[in-house]
């Protein structure tokens, strides 16, 4: 019986690595293996949870355009550096992978926080936080009945952003868009933690399109650890007593974009009073004998866009103006982010037919451009250059080329780091605008415009000194 290519080459002697060896060392690196000791599996099963781990990278960094195209490449790659590959075909590869990925993903962040931490340097921390920036977004699936059962809105048309266009354009006299009978695109809703300092993914929760990104910072909240002095920045859409609250409670602070549909108090004398000083107490939260939360107001101009920003660190030697300009900044990195995920990496739309491959798609994704990332980051930090320095376009190429190669032998002196410590942004100076000749109009979209902010009135001090007696009674 003859062997295959495959297998003689497997245990034959190499003089030199191969591509696929380097990404296996590199992977190893990335995740120890000994992390999943404490996990139990059936009898039955026929393949080791790292090697698993090692295929669904593998898969998802695959440049072929089916899912299939691409499990049938990643099983050549992991042949290339393991020596008894996973025994599965493609049916059981995404079985496997529904049924472990909720236990695996929380495992592999905490490696790749820990490999954040260990070669982040001076990026790992901002100001003396650690930065993580908040946001949501949408990732559309294929359009078959069980994802639009699962991810379409039910009511769609019926929000109150929906109703607020259909009237502009009414007002306006433009013309009405036919109504059709298929309903909206199927899609995802992912809310992320993005580390700013190093541009790296932190944690990520997904769900239909209709869920609340503040639920999933919530949950992601209450689930996760995070350092001491994490500073949580987001924009508007993050505000709200509970969400606050359960910052605070956890024993972290956030920077967060305000606009009109927040009131801030001044003069409520719950502490000392300086400039800057506002709180933030709603009625329902001060009927309730909830204590006020004390921030501190900025307004600031970043290009054509007024900003206000509140923050729960109110001491400025902690946390000064400047501070805050470059952080908030540095937070709209992450929708740069979510459009290399969709446009450069190829996930605008995912290849999954049914709900659960589709979240299992996204989240292994999600997961294998952030080790791409890390990797490229580690590089660049080793010979002194920024995490901004790098292109991730460069490097997704870098990783897809290997896996594609993965038995050939690179010329001598080349290898992964070295490919990845070239793979950095144009150092020219653009003389012309990026920004797209067509756009979208957006007019019709309300601005998140200015905070209210005014002084407290005798019912906020009748609710204080009604909370503090309490306090008082109960400390």
């Amino acid at each position: 019986m003859t062997q295959s290519k495959d297998a003689v080459a497997l245990h034959a002697p190499m003089p030199q690595e191969v591509n696929g060896s380097m990404l296996g060392q590199a992977l190893t690196w990335f995740v120890d293996g000994r992390i999943f000791n404490h996990l139990r599996f059936h009898g039955n099963t026929k393949w080791d949870p790292l090697h698993l781990v090692f295929l669904a990278i593998l898969w998802v960094w695959s440049d072929k355009a089916t899912l299939t195209g691409a499990f049938a490449e990643a099983l050549r790659s992991v042949l290339s550096f393991v020596r008894a590959a996973p025994e599965l075909s493609f049916q059981g590869f995404m079985g496997a992978l529904n049924t472990w990925t909720s236990q695996l993903l929380p495992l592999l962040w905490e490696q790749l926080h820990a490999r954040m931490e260990d070669g982040g340097g001076t990026h790992w921390r901002l100001y003396g936080w650690l930065p993580l920036a908040v946001d949501g977004s949408r990732i559309s699936t294929p359009r078959s009945q069980a994802n639009e059962k699962a991810f379409c809105a039910p009511n769609y048309g019926q929000s109150n952003s929906a109703k607020y266009r259909k009237r502009k354009k009414k007002k306006a006299g433009q013309r009405r868009r036919r109504q059709h009978s298929e309903p909206v695109k199927p899609q995802i809703w992912t809310t992320l933690m993005w580390h700013m300092g190093l541009g790296l993914p932190w944690c990520w929760k997904t769900g239909p399109s209709t869920s609340s990104e503040r639920d999933h910072f919530r949950d992601m909240l209450a689930a996760q650890s995070f350092p001491k002095d994490t500073l949580f920045c987001a924009d508007a859409g993050f505000t709200g007593y509970d969400l606050w609250q359960a910052i605070r409670t956890a024993g972290h602070h956030f920077l967060t974009r305000v606009g009109a549909n927040v009131k801030l108090l001044r003069r409520l004398g719950y502490v000392r009073e300086s400039a800057g000083l506002v709180y933030f107490w709603p009625d329902k939260a001060a009927r309730k004998q909830q204590p006020p939360l004390v921030l501190r107001l900025w307004h600031f101009q970043l290009g054509r866009c007024q900003m206000y920003v509140v923050s729960s660190v109110v001491d400025e030697e902690k946390m000064s103006a400047e501070h805050v300009k470059e952080l908030y900044k540095l937070r709209w990195g992450i929708d740069v982010h979510f459009r290399t995920l969709k446009q450069t990496f190829g996930r605008r739309k995912l290849r999954s037919k049914t709900p659960a491959n589709a979240y299992v798609e996204l989240d292994w994704s999600l997961l294998g451009l952030s080790i791409i990332q890390l990797f490229a980051v580690k590089e660049q930090i080793a010979v002194g250059e920024a995490p901004t320095k790098i292109s991730v376009a460069q490097a997704i190429r870098v990783i897809q080329d290997m896996c594609g190669h993965c038995w050939e032998v690179p010329p001598r002196g080349v290898n992964l780091a070295s490919r990845l410590r070239e793979a950095v942004c144009d150092q020219y100076k653009r003389k012309g605008s990026k920004r797209a000749r067509y756009r979208p109009n957006y007019k019709d979209k309300p601005a998140a415009g200015a905070p209210k902010v005014v002084d407290a009135q005798e019912k906020h001090q009748h609710w204080l000194r009604k909370y503090e007696k309490t306090l008082k009674q109960n400390p």
